[in-house]
């Protein structure tokens, strides 16, 4: 099975309503799609969503890389030679790291179909089924208390509540979606970066001695600031995601070993793909640290793959893959199927994801090989 076609696409979905956090505010999901052909006919899909304020990849850095550098490394290659040829695309260029994700993850996509085994499977098998959290914008707390209230009745019990967008707001935020999610739902928060450490340790223990039961804080402080998130991981008592922290298997040993943070948030466009992310779940595995699955905000072919990851590995513990809830339609064609909180792998070969409805995928460039 060769390598013959390299493709990139976009695909633009518009969001249920607009998703705004301490860094940005989006309402449509506007993607960039890479397709993987085979001499044997197969093909194989890849997603990276341009989040400049998170990852620094712009749509034109994604669309740069797969071009100029990642194209011309796997055009030709036969997908049996799989580790290389993985290894070669994180080696393509510097940084770049969607755009190696959605390369990455269409390459695994193909050797579990020339294998004939859900890439699930291939990583571990742990379980066909997860459960994920869904997110509450930050917002003025009666828009956020209603945001709430739309969750519930969606059947969601697990909350992801974006806050940080000033500061002295978000206890009274969290205090009405609280209110309007009742005594037995689950809330996480996520600062995107947006306290100082003394900040963080203050706002969280004003929270939970209002009796707020916060399950979790992701990313208190800024992403290069490690002794910041250890100060917090240590005074505060609410326990710590990193998350804009982990680029890398790397990143992720540093904080594992230091004790920088409680659990580690691993994303498929910041780690560069499935072939990171599992590096990343087995140091998880050696040091007794859970970790979280996490998107951006991404359509179903990324999330997809990132749902493969999830139910493969036991130590892959909380789940927030709602980009494809948070749109307002799928035009994607097989892979995972979503019943809201609840998820299903797809038991097909690879990723499962087979095309997109007519009209849905607007292909750009294309390159064969020599």
């Amino acid at each position: 099975m060769r390598i013959t076609n390299v493709k990139l696409a976009r695909i633009s979905v518009p969001l249920r309503v607009p998703f705004v956090t301490a860094l940005r505010r989006v309402d449509r999901v506007e993607d960039i799609i890479v397709e993987l052909d085979t001499d044997t006919g197969e093909k194989a899909f890849g997603e990276a969503p341009p989040t400049g304020v998170i990852t620094g990849d712009t749509a034109g850095a994604i669309i740069g890389a797969v071009q100029d550098h990642i194209a011309r490394t796997i055009l030709g290659r036969d997908v049996d030679d799989f580790e290389e040829i993985t290894k070669a695309v994180q080696e393509s260029c510097v940084h770049n790291t969607s755009a190696k994700a959605a390369v990455d993850m269409a390459l695994w996509d193909l050797y579990g179909q020339k294998w004939n085994i859900p890439v699930y499977k291939l990583m571990g098998g742990a379980r066909s089924k997860i459960t994920t959290d869904i997110t509450i914008s930050v917002n003025d707390p009666e828009i956020m208390a209603a945001d709430t209230r739309t969750a519930i009745a969606r059947g969601y019990d697990t909350l992801k509540v974006k806050v940080g967008i000033d500061p002295a707001l978000d206890v009274e935020r969290l205090l009405a979606v609280r209110t309007a999610a009742g005594e037995k739902t689950r809330i996480r928060i996520d600062a995107n970066q947006a306290w100082t450490p003394s900040q963080a340790v203050h706002i969280l223990d004003r929270m939970q001695e209002k009796g707020l039961d916060i399950e979790l804080c992701e990313q208190p402080v800024k992403a290069a600031d490690i002794e910041g998130l250890k100060f917090v991981t240590d005074h505060g008592i609410v326990p710590v995601l990193a998350d804009e922290s982990v680029f890398s298997p790397g990143d992720a040993a540093k904080i594992m070993q230091t004790h920088a943070a409680d659990m580690v948030n691993i994303k498929l466009m910041k780690c560069g793909g499935l072939s990171n992310a599992q590096k990343i779940t087995a140091l998880a595995e050696v040091y007794g640290v859970e970790c979280m699955i996490g998107c951006m905000l991404e359509a179903k072919v990324s999330v997809n793959a990132a749902i493969e990851l999830a139910c493969a590995k036991s130590v892959i513990t909380r789940v927030d893959l709602d980009g494809p809830v948070l749109c307002a339609g799928d035009p994607v064609i097989g892979g995972a199927v979503f019943h809201e909180k609840e998820i299903t792998v797809s038991p097909a070969p690879g990723l499962g994801v087979r095309g997109f409805e007519d009209g849905k995928l607007s292909v750009f460039w294309a390159a064969k090989e020599d």
